[in-house]
């Protein structure tokens, strides 16, 4: 167990773009339909920038949510920090735009690359921050514009991911929504299944690269569904060890909303009822990094846990990473 200062999430939120892409819009374009997509990936429909919008800017709407709900101004920010896999630029970082943005003039700021794990990453570095002390206030953001590194014409991945932002501010308190402990890991012997190959130093931007579409996601379905359900069980089990509970003690999972198919199979693993797991991938698709901060923006805003409920968010993502947080409400 983690010692030092008790640490909480004190304040929450999220932002969506307004325009919704349903599967029937999809099947116009693709050969596929609205049932073919919701048996196998549970998803009806997700949000999609306008053109000029940029990761900041979902971001910067759902931070200004959160520090509302916390009650904590711009300036008494020590340090942002931002998950994505579709920054604005490769530098500066997202969170410098954000921390402009909203006037965290006193702030720090750096970004996370942990993909659709990267929420969690970025709690975990969040709390050991408040924890030991080094920082009072620290906001913690996950946000994604999915649609501008996805194919359109490949059915295999447009159908899955659509963009938003969430995000939470992280204090030091004993006012509930404590996270307790926080697991994290990887296995970059699987890069390869899961990546967007071009764009960086080893693949530079040049025609070739374009034309053969490499700075759009690729992934390769069947060895991401079994990684994911490998590690997430693997996750959230040595969690509740850690903490001395069995995994049935747990009264609400916030999985990354990755795939209906895959947050089924791993429940079903754990020995946990559908009911336990909060699923809004449905109406999202997947967000990456941002899917947990919305979530728990929505099952806050609704009123869906009671005060000492102990929850775990996990998430699985590109890298291969992974992780869980325990937080006790």
């Amino acid at each position: 167990m983690e010692k030092g200062y008790k640490v909480s999430i004190t304040g929450v939120g999220s932002f969506l773009p307004e325009k919704v892409l349903t599967n029937d819009d999809l099947s116009k374009t693709l050969d596929t339909t609205d049932e073919w997509i919701t048996k196998r990936t549970g998803i009806k429909e997700r949000r999609i920038v306008e053109n000029g919008v940029a990761a900041s800017d979902l971001a910067v709407e759902a931070s200004l949510r959160a520090l509302d709900d916390a009650n904590v101004l711009p300036t008494e920010v020590d340090l942002i920090i931002t998950s994505t896999i579709t920054p604005d630029c490769l530098f500066p970082s997202t969170s410098c735009y954000i921390q402009e943005k909203i006037g965290a003039r006193n702030a720090g700021s750096f970004d996370l690359l942990a993909a659709c794990a990267g929420f969690v990453y970025a709690l975990s570095v969040a709390k050991s921050f408040v924890a030991s002390g080094a920082m009072k206030t620290v906001l913690v953001v996950g946000a994604e514009c999915m649609s501008k590194i996805t194919d359109y014409t490949d059915r295999s991945t447009c159908i899955l991911f659509g963009d938003g932002a969430g995000a939470v501010v992280v204090q030091q308190g004993n006012g509930g929504r404590e996270i307790v402990s926080t697991h994290l890991g990887s296995d970059g012997s699987q890069a390869e299944i899961l990546r967007l190959p071009a764009g960086g130093s080893k693949l530079p931007a040049s025609h070739e690269t374009v034309e053969s579409g490499l700075h759009y996601i690729k992934l390769r379905g069947k060895e991401v569904f079994r990684q994911a359900i490998i590690n997430l069980v693997d996750v959230v089990t040595k969690a509740a060890a850690d903490n001395n509970m069995q995994v049935e003690e747990f009264d609400m999972v916030i999985p990354h909303q990755s795939n209906i198919r895959i947050i089924e199979a791993a429940m079903e693993r754990l020995g946990l009822p559908m009911e336990k797991a909060y699923v809004n991938i449905d109406r999202y698709g997947n967000t990456s990094s941002a899917s947990i901060p919305i979530a728990i923006d929505e099952i806050e805003k609704g009123q869906l846990l009671n005060s000492g409920d102990t929850v775990i968010l996990v998430a699985f993502g590109g890298g291969l990473t992974w992780g869980s947080s325990v937080i006790e409400w």
